[in-house]
């Protein structure tokens, strides 16, 4: 039956549709995760936060997103990628609007609730990349995978342009209402998208897995041939991510590599302009909102390089790519060329490589699965990863505060050790895709299936 699928070149107009549903899930979801960023820059001074407090506020949701990503990836492969998706978007996005009601100085109830919205917000990752990737030929499997992703900058850049321009007409709780946004977007998805037809072959539903793949290819379903026999029902437990364990710790690694780096700038950054370079929080989320423009274009070169040179190459490049301009940024912290903070221009750099590298990290930690796993196992390292989203905003708190939770000073020396702290884990994430990474550019679904059924059975390695 997929042979059909795989034989295709371009995307009919309803794999455009399924593309852009998540796209627009990716870009809502990381709108509603990145916006305590931006509300941070305007609550710190006035409610006298702490680092050690500010850093509670903003890990919790990566603290959330353990669980969540692993929970709802676990969901996707039991009960279908689609109803999933539902789920997920509903979780963070209500979560979100609660945080309206937050109370002044209330820094533990905006904790607790982040908490929810990272447990979402992780999880719609986990299921929206499956989803896309079981509806589109190979050929364009990287390309599809990456424009997904490619939308978590617009969602950060959203969420500059509110702390920027809205803020002082709705305040920072109108903020979390406009949150509440993404739910409607489940009725598109009800009304758009179908089941993924490999998890429906795969749990003995061959009839709507036709219906689905004819939607697809916007061709008759009668006109499509039903197999001989259908596969039994896999049922695999949790569990058996354990039976893989190269691909679970080179999916982990490379998500926490990444994470790391990456949420402990972004989620500081705007912070970090106010104390760095001495501007007022709007003026920080505008200069903010031209780093997540370089995450956008560097997001998009890696989409369309990505079924040309391939994802371990590429995952090589981002990583590495990234390493080097956040050393620098901390090392001219208070160097200007010009007008330009040099600090501004390097997390510039850094953002192409390390946001952009998203396009390539995300695709690639389902595909490194069996697809009875693949949400499970991209669940799992995202999950993992998301251990990031806690060591990379404390571990930054802790290195520019003095390592004093209790009365935390920022000093401009410790900026060097602590983007060196960042840039290490990128670090981290090259040498795995380096070390452990095989290729999955221009293999089908089912060859990489038959791989690793292959290397279960011999109980060999994946060959690279």
């Amino acid at each position: 039956m997929f042979e059909l699928l795989d034989r295709e070149q371009t995307f009919t107009w309803n794999q455009r549709k399924i593309v852009f549903a998540a796209v627009l899930g990716d870009m809502l979801d990381f709108f509603d995760y990145y916006l305590i960023g931006f509300v941070l820059a305007f609550i710190v001074g006035g409610w006298h936060l702490t680092y050690g407090e500010s850093a509670i506020i903003l890990l919790s949701s990566g603290v959330g997103g353990i669980p969540g990503a692993v929970f709802w990836g676990w969901m996707a492969d039991k009960i279908g990628r689609r109803k999933a998706f539902i789920f997920t978007v509903l979780n963070f996005s209500i979560a979100t609007g609660i945080l309206a009601l937050t109370p002044d100085r209330g820094w533990i109830f905006l904790s607790l609730f982040r908490f929810f919205v990272g447990f979402g917000s992780a999880g719609l990752y986990s299921v929206n990349l499956p989803l896309v990737q079981e509806f589109v030929p190979t050929s364009k499997r990287g390309l599809a995978g990456g424009l997904v992703t490619a939308s978590v900058p617009i969602g950060s850049m959203m969420g500059a342009f509110s702390g920027a321009f809205l803020a002082g007409l709705v305040g920072w709780r109108g903020l979390f209402l406009i949150g509440l946004l993404p739910a409607f977007l489940t009725l598109l998805v009800l009304a758009w998208v179908p089941e993924s037809p490999h998890w429906l072959i795969r749990n003995g539903r061959p009839k709507e897995a036709r219906r689905a793949l004819g939607w697809a290819l916007q061709i008759d379903p009668e006109t499509i041939e039903l197999p001989a026999s259908v596969p039994a029902t896999e049922q695999m437990a949790w569990r058996d991510l354990f039976k893989y364990p190269r691909s679970l710790a080179l999916s982990c690694l490379i998500n926490l590599g990444n994470q790391t780096g990456g949420y402990g700038l972004v989620l500081w950054a705007p912070t970090l302009f106010v104390l760095l370079l001495k501007v007022s929080p709007a003026q920080a989320s505008y200069l903010f909102i031209w780093a997540t423009v370089t995450g956008l274009l560097g997001r998009l070169a890696f989409s369309f390089l990505s079924d040309w040179l391939g994802r371990r190459t590429l995952g090589i490049v981002e990583s590495f790519g990234a390493v080097i301009p956040l050393a620098l940024a901390g090392y001219f912290g208070d160097a200007y060329l010009g007008p330009f903070s040099v600090f501004w221009l390097l997390v510039l750099a850094d953002r192409f490589f390390g946001d952009g590298g998203y396009a390539i990290v995300g695709p690639y930690s389902a595909e490194v699965w069996p697809s009875a796993l693949r949400a499970s196992g991209l669940g799992a390292a995202y999950g993992f990863g998301s251990i990031g989203k806690v060591i990379g905003p404390l571990g930054l708190a802790l290195i520019v505060g003095a390592s004093d939770v209790v009365n935390p000073k920022a000093t401009l020396d410790a900026f060097f050790p602590a983007m060196l702290y960042l840039s290490s884990w990128y670090l981290v994430a090259g040498c795995a895709f380096l070390f452990l990474g095989f290729e999955t550019k221009g293999r089908s679904i089912e060859e990489i299936d038959s791989t690793f059924a292959k290397q279960l059975s011999a109980k060999v390695p994946v060959k690279v």
